[in-house]
């Protein structure tokens, strides 16, 4: 049983964390550069440690590793030499794993839940770009320029041996088929894939997100589909999208509503509400099963959705 299935077989909904590098930010850290939280790793990894803490107390089912933007490119850009990156790469994962293992040795965190489990982040190309173009999706590169891009990290994360892989803010249907093609090497390896979508029915690239779900649905170690970093009014409808084209578990871990901006490297506008939990009751209610929040979601917000699913 892979352990997305584990987690649902007890409970209806398994609860994600939510936003990093804004929840960094919120708690007044400087997360304006290229590396975005992976800087963390470098300079500060207890504050990466403190954030993980913060979702396991809120509720979480599944903390996501700090390992986003890191990249062997970015940290080598920095000075840093290939094994330097790759010991930051799979810090991720480590400090990560320590929280949660810290957490469960706790007694009284095993009412009502089963041991939560770590999700290795693996963002797109795009992320390494630091220009947004995660949110476009127009690389203009080949499958097996983006094999070649990913190789190296997955296989770096995966030797640290996360629960799952997070394959997420995913803007372009070829940059999944590369992830999954790299993918088959590793048969007894669990994925999950997020799309970051423009709309109610396709994602950044402008690719309908119902192709995208009936592609992964055929991906054996492929065992979650779904939708992060989009705006919340989206979401009911993709859901609906993906229902009609696959049978695999939806995920669905939206943003606050705000616009990221590029230039700048924040988010403009006004963002969420406070009633996040009820708007994922009503996820829940479309097809989701597995529930969180990107960027600009905090803690609160994975509180107030696992004050309904723990009572469900």
């Amino acid at each position: 049983m892979n352990p997305i299935e584990k987690i649902l077989s007890t409970q209806k909904v398994l609860i994600l964390d939510g936003a990093f590098g804004t929840e960094l930010e919120r708690k007044g850290y400087d997360i304006n550069d290229s590396l975005w939280s992976a800087k963390f790793l470098m300079e500060k990894p207890e504050a990466i440690a403190e954030v993980h803490k913060d979702y396991l107390e809120a509720g979480s089912d599944c903390v996501t590793t700090a390992s986003y933007q890191a990249t062997y490119e970015g940290f080598m850009k920095r000075g840093m030499s290939e094994e330097e990156a790759k010991a930051l790469i799979q810090s991720s994962v480590k400090i990560a794993q320590k929280v949660r293992d810290d957490f469960w040795s706790e007694p009284k965190n095993h009412t009502n839940r089963q041991k939560p489990l770590v999700a290795a982040s693996i963002g797109p190309y795009g992320a390494y770009l630091a220009d947004g173009s995660e949110f476009r999706g127009d690389y203009g590169l080949s499958l097996e320029d983006l094999k070649a891009f990913h190789t190296k990290r997955l296989a770096t994360l995966i030797e640290t041996k996360p629960d799952l892989l997070a394959c997420e803010t995913i803007p372009c249907l070829i940059e999944a088929q590369a992830l999954c093609e790299l993918l088959k090497a590793y048969p007894d390896v669990y994925a999950w894939v997020s799309f970051s979508a423009k709309d109610g029915k396709h994602i950044n690239s402008g690719e309908s997100i119902k192709t995208c779900a009936a592609y992964l649905d055929a991906v054996p170690n492929v065992v979650a589909i779904g939708i992060n970093c989009t705006a919340p009014q989206y979401i009911e409808s993709l859901i609906d999208e993906i229902k009609t084209a696959s049978s695999k578990p939806i995920i669905v871990y939206p943003n606050g509503g705000a616009t990221y901006n590029a230039l700048t490297k924040t988010w403009d506008g006004i963002s969420k509400s406070s009633s996040y939990g009820k708007m994922a009751q009503m996820w829940y209610e479309k097809g989701a099963k597995l529930i969180g929040g990107c960027c600009q979601t905090t803690p609160m917000d994975i509180a107030q959705v696992a004050k309904w699913v723990r009572t469900v």
